[in-house]
């Protein structure tokens, strides 16, 4: 199936294709072009329980199989993610907008970290603890039973592969609610789990926010969450899922992440980390991009001129075209947002330096932003101080160490931080100092299995990517056997 091909999508409950109960669907459209690509379900409550109800049914049999049984099917669905990787780019590509390198990349890393948790299945283990000589105490890790997943817009496929793996691995079953805004790659990877696991065990159901996510996040039978988007959605979620029963939640959330590049950094380099920390490959759509950028006041000057340049030569183009850097915005009031920061920034009295607005790509729809450098930002102004998710880039002088990580530290936000510096003090002395979960020295935007990625402050609780995201999917049990 390629993305050209998708009319009518179907959610997976119980092992079932099937279509929303109330027969309603939601529009999705190709942001670059503004194609209408088809149509998928618009899951209700109702929707969500019933694939609660058959997550429920099927948990028994998935929490008692052995660790490596469970391991053998998601290996069995990362080989099938593996062989369709280049249509699922496809269709994250048509969904999306994001440039076809990227969604590419985007399935391979998924088929990496799903193998990963793969290979955790026997290492979720218990301990030990040492009492009298008349009795053993241990302790077991058992799975919480139903989990919800809530994934966001900007890496479909990645997050709706991988997101899963960690919990089912685990011995949960589990409720995915993709993005209303790109809920495609899903439901095509809904099909490639009805394939490679015992029905009921991965169900997903699509729907907007407000209905089917709500749902999912309110349902007494879900004792587990975890939601990767907005702070102000996330807030909502802790709010909500306590109101009925108590829920185990993690939250990745957003970010507005310094870089900071002292004195005696390789320039060179740190322009790289600068263009590649801002992810504008995928139009700056991402918590983690480092937004803010500080720059020692001795060289800001020459390495504001360096980036603006190599951000004047990224090319703007159609998302599926090989050669294109940065593509559409992925909705439009997304859009609407990231252009209304670009007029603040003018309001505020920040000079753009590259970019700035709007720009017309033949053939495509009026959905694409250059990526934009701000300088002359003050630290405390709204587009230093707010997320955009957008590709817009804001540098900041500092004239101190002190200074620069007062600067990082000024926001509500801690997900990441870059410094670039050749000084091992520098570099140790502000990855300690800097509020933030997951810090790059010398480098920029990359992860690693195994890593655990996550933040603090209002970026989010829980961390994913290791095995912390494993084990947070099992509660501790303790045993104590007394003999005689």
């Amino acid at each position: 199936m390629s993305a050209t091909e998708v009319h009518e999508g179907a959610m997976l409950i119980g092992g079932e294709r099937c279509a929303a109960a109330a027969g309603e669907t939601l529009p999705a459209h190709n942001p670059a072009t503004g194609e209408l690509l088809g149509r998928f379900p618009r899951g209700r409550a109702e929707d969500v329980d019933r694939a609660v109800a058959a997550a429920t049914a099927a948990f028994p049999a998935w929490r008692a199989m052995a660790a490596t049984g469970r391991a053998a099917c998601l290996e069995a669905l990362a080989d099938r993610v593996e062989e369709g990787a280049e249509e699922l780019a496809a269709l994250d590509v048509a969904d999306n907008g994001s440039p076809i390198k990227e969604m590419r990349n985007d399935a391979h890393i998924a088929v990496a970290q799903m193998r990963y948790f793969a290979g955790l299945a026997l290492q979720l283990r218990g301990e030990t603890i040492p009492t009298t000589s008349d009795r053993v105490n241990y302790t077991l890790r058992e799975p919480f039973g139903v989990v919800g997943r809530i994934i966001p817009f900007n890496h479909p496929l990645m997050f709706a592969a991988s997101k899963i793996a960690a919990p089912l691995i685990a011995g949960n079953t589990v409720v995915l609610k993709p993005s209303e805004h790109t809920s495609l790659s899903a439901l095509r990877l809904a099909e490639m789990i009805a394939e490679t696991f015992p029905a009921g065990v991965l169900n997903v159901v699509t729907g907007l926010g407000a209905e089917a996510g709500d749902a999912l996040v309110a349902h007494p039978g879900v004792r587990r969450l975890a939601f990767i988007g907005s702070v102000a959605i996330g807030l909502s979620i802790q709010r909500r899922a306590a109101e009925r029963v108590v829920k185990s939640v993690t939250l990745e959330l957003g970010g507005k992440n310094p870089i900071a590049v002292f004195p005696d950094a390789d320039l060179e380099r740190a322009v790289d980390g600068a263009v590649r920390g801002m992810n504008f490959t995928w139009q700056g759509q991402s918590c983690g991009s480092t937004s803010r950028l500080l720059v020692h006041e001795s060289l800001h000057d020459e390495f504001v001129e360096r980036l603006a340049a190599r951000l004047e030569g990224m090319r703007s183009g159609p998302p599926a075209d090989e050669s294109t850097d940065t593509g559409a915005i992925v909705h439009q009031g997304q859009y609407e947002k990231v252009l209304s920061y670009l007029e603040l920034g003018r309001a505020e009295g920040a000079e753009v330096r590259a970019g700035g607005g709007p720009v017309a790509v033949e053939g495509m729809a009026e959905r694409f932003v250059r990526p934009t450098l701000f300088a002359g930002v003050e630290p405390d102004s709204r587009l230093a101080q707010e997320e955009i998710f957008g590709p817009v880039l804001t540098a900041i002088k500092f004239r101190d160490y002190e200074e620069a990580v007062a600067i990082a530290n000024s926001v509500s936000y801690g997900l990441t931080a870059a410094v670039f510096t050749g000084d091992l003090r520098i570099a140790h002395s502000f990855a300690r100092d800097v509020e933030a979960g997951y810090v790059w020295v010398n480098d920029s935007s990359r992860h690693f299995l195994g890593a655990p990625y996550g933040g603090v402050k209002n970026s989010g609780v829980g961390r994913e990517e290791g095995i912390e995201e494993l084990q947070s999917y099992a509660e501790p049990k303790n045993v104590n056997v007394l003999f005689g």
